[in-house]
């Protein structure tokens, strides 16, 4: 008897183990890995498949190839902070209280008490790790560990919020950068040449530790945010200067995933998306990116300050060598995970809907009619409706007509007014060159429609509204 009982017992031991390391979904499938690549201030135009002639990218260019690429993917918000809030929740930025970006020593951060995909995957016994920048509150109740994440190794806040920042004053008088692994500071950064490097070993060998467990990877990039580096494997090796070197370089971090999942056996049943967080920062000149052919850049709504390059990969269920040109946007990721991993979507009311079916290429349709594009703490600035885009008269930075900086110093932006309602239609105008609201009265009159149901919900400060669905996500409530 005694010896029947031990029997029973391994058997249910490993049979346990077997659940653990593989997670099945509601087809009978097992569940996929997922890697999310974001980098930082990448512009649309600064990938060979989206158009870079004088930066290489091969592993990038062959991930489009085996993969999918869409060419209208939105960032949440065009700003760190609030861009990274809406990818890992789900929400408007200004749903759940996270606007601009935020600061060193900052009151206020992501609320534990939201839903992140760490945290929704956690749940379903994924470990989960995020090495590269955070952003979204240093303050230890809103680090990483205390929102989903097992392993943490990178920095708090943007890399240019450190000392040696070029323009030290009283509104850039930074403390030091510390790096963190997990909750403890193992080092203060005065030289960030090999991050991207240290930040892609981590990545590696966290794959290779989870070959046989089910698992999330957020690998945020602090680069190409200025100020660049890149290490000596690809310093000079570029046809655009710095910037396109950081950029070589981090292409060479994605083909080193690519090649762990694959040696690990791990690249037929993995997802991995790699985007950016928002546009590029023009007014760094030869140390910006490019959004060519896009209007403007980052901390605006026009296309380029939210339009991102978007390549997603995984083979088993998405078909390979593909381009979709429907809308979609990074609130629209973590439905989609909760779709295919089987999770549960968070209690809590987010924005987001599942693309899955437009990803696998059953339908052509975009999960949503509407995308609104907020910025600052809460204005409306900008609809994008089918293939038609709606501005409401707002301040925006621009470059045009100015000295851009160089070589790491920026130059100055100057603020425009726009006065006017504008609307572009970007299938025959991407540029955004052509105002045809006048030609188009019904569909004006339409966009304004659901923005002011979305108003209703979310508010607009340029209209002093209140949203009676917003979140004070910003602090807790102790």
């Amino acid at each position: 008897m005694g010896y029947r009982v031990k029997v029973i017992l391994v058997f249910c031991l490993f049979s346990f183990n077997g659940l653990i390391g593989q997670v099945i979904n509601n087809n009978g499938q097992e569940s996929p890995n997922i890697v999310l690549i974001f980098t930082d201030d990448q512009g649309y135009n600064d990938v060979g498949v989206f158009g870079a002639d004088d930066i290489a990218t091969p592993n990038l260019d062959q991930m489009a190839a085996d993969g999918l690429k869409f060419t209208n993917f939105y960032a949440a918000q065009a700003v760190c902070s609030a861009s990274r809030a809406g990818i890992l929740t789900g929400c408007y930025p200004n749903r759940i209280g996270i606007h601009n970006a935020l600061m060193p020593n900052s009151k206020t951060g992501l609320n534990p008490d939201e839903t992140t995909i760490a945290e929704m995957l956690k749940a379903k016994v994924y470990a989960t790790a995020i090495f590269g920048k955070w952003h979204l509150g240093d303050d230890a109740k809103f680090m990483p560990n205390k929102q989903g994440f097992d392993e943490y190794f990178g920095i708090p806040y943007s890399n240019d919020m450190w000392p040696l920042h070029p323009q030290q004053g009283p509104v850039f008088n930074f403390g030091p950068l510390e790096l963190y692994e997990n909750e403890t500071v193992i080092d203060t950064l005065t030289d960030q040449t090999n991050l991207t490097t240290m930040i892609t070993e981590r990545s590696v060998d966290f794959i290779k530790r989870n070959k046989d467990n089910p698992f999330f990877l957020y690998v945020p990039h602090p680069q190409p945010h200025v100020p660049l580096f890149v290490s000596d494997k690809f310093k000079g090796k570029s046809g655009r200067g710095l910037y396109g070197d950081v950029i070589m370089e981090i292409d060479w971090s994605v083909g080193e995933i690519l090649k762990a999942l694959k040696e690990n056996g791990l690249e037929e049943n993995t997802l991995v998306i790699y985007t950016s967080d928002n546009g590029p920062w023009l007014a760094y000149g030869n140390h910006s990116g490019s959004a060519y052919p896009l209007r403007e850049g980052k901390g605006t709504a026009w296309e380029g300050g939210q339009r991102e390059p978007f390549i997603i990969k995984y083979p088993k269920q998405i078909p390979s060598g593909k381009v979709s040109d429907t809308p979609v946007m990074a609130i629209d990721i973590l439905p989609t995970i909760t779709e295919i991993t089987n999770a549960n979507l968070p209690n809590t009311k987010i924005d987001g809907k599942s693309a899955w079916s437009l990803f696998t290429g059953k339908t052509n349709e975009s999960p949503q009619e509407v995308y609104f594009f907020y910025y600052r703490v809460n204005e409306l600035h900008g609809v994008r409706y089918g293939k038609w885009k709606l501005y409401f008269p707002h301040s925006y930075r621009t470059m045009q007509g100015q000295e851009p900086g160089k070589d790491g110093l920026p130059g100055d932006y100057k603020m425009v007014e726009l006065n006017q309602i504008e609307l572009y239609d970007l299938e025959s105008d991407e540029s955004e060159l052509k105002n045809v609201a006048a030609e188009h009265p019904k569909i004006v009159a339409k966009i304004q429609t659901m923005a002011n149901k979305m108003r209703s919900r979310l508010g607009d400060s340029l209209m002093n509204m209140e949203g009676s669905e917003t979140r004070k996500a910003g602090e807790l409530n102790e």
